[in-house]
């Protein structure tokens, strides 16, 4: 479904799984939220954050239980009210169609961009290698989104050793994941992480980043 023309392109089949909500205005244009569920072969789910400008909705009405398919891209903003996290994540809707409820459940991105933070390699109690990866994706404007992403095995081995700056495309799908947090030396919160979870991946053409790149990462702590 995915022509990887654009530097960030994401694709979604999927279940609305909240009400439709305000989100914020920009230059009299309106946009709104949602939550959409995409199912998993392994019986899990994704939930995914859909933002969506109030001109798409004149020929959509948008209710819990419709059946979606969704073309967009996966962007960030930062989160200034202290309450949820810091970086939030959504898929910014470019157009909306409404699927069969017989169709497939699919959830694919592709994203071209440079890695501004260091890789954090690790290997589980279990022995499974993992990598985190936070990736700026150039967008129109001068402006750029920073994506998690989480890369498994071989693909996990073989980033670890790349630089920060180092251009690179990734294949793979929006995730949502359950975590604990501790807040005391008896309490825990249950939190959710949003990321892309890395399917496939190689080294890019482009090894350079853009200024505004490197001044946004280190004014919001994303370089070490």
């Amino acid at each position: 479904m995915l022509n990887c023309i654009e530097d960030n392109e994401a694709y979604v089949v999927g279940v609305v799984c909240s009400y439709l909500s305000y989100s914020h205005d920009v230059y009299g244009e309106r946009f709104y939220r949602f939550m959409l569920q995409s199912d998993r072969l392994s019986q899990n789910s994704d939930l995914i954050c859909v933002t969506v400008s109030d001109k798409m909705l004149t020929d959509i009405s948008i209710d819990l239980g419709m059946h979606l398919a969704i073309t967009g891209q996966f962007r960030s903003y930062n989160n200034y009210t202290g309450v949820g996290n810091k970086l939030v994540l959504t898929l910014f809707a470019k157009d909306i169609k409404i699927a069969d409820e017989t169709d497939t459940p699919v959830n694919e991105i592709y994203l071209n961009g440079y890695i501004c933070k260091p890789i954090v390699y690790r290997v589980t109690p279990f022995g499974r290698e993992i990598a985190d990866i936070l990736l700026a994706v150039n967008r129109a404007f001068n402006k750029s989104d920073y994506i998690p992403c989480i890369a498994w095995g071989r693909n996990a081995r073989f980033v670890k050793h790349l630089d920060v700056g180092q251009n690179i495309k990734i294949w793979g799908r929006m995730q949502s994941r359950e975590y604990q947090k501790k807040i005391s030396e008896t309490e825990s919160v249950t939190k959710t992480a949003y990321e892309v979870s890395v399917n496939r991946l190689e080294i890019g053409d482009d090894t350079s980043r853009t200024k505004e790149n490197d001044d946004f990462a280190e004014e919001n702590g994303y370089i070490i």
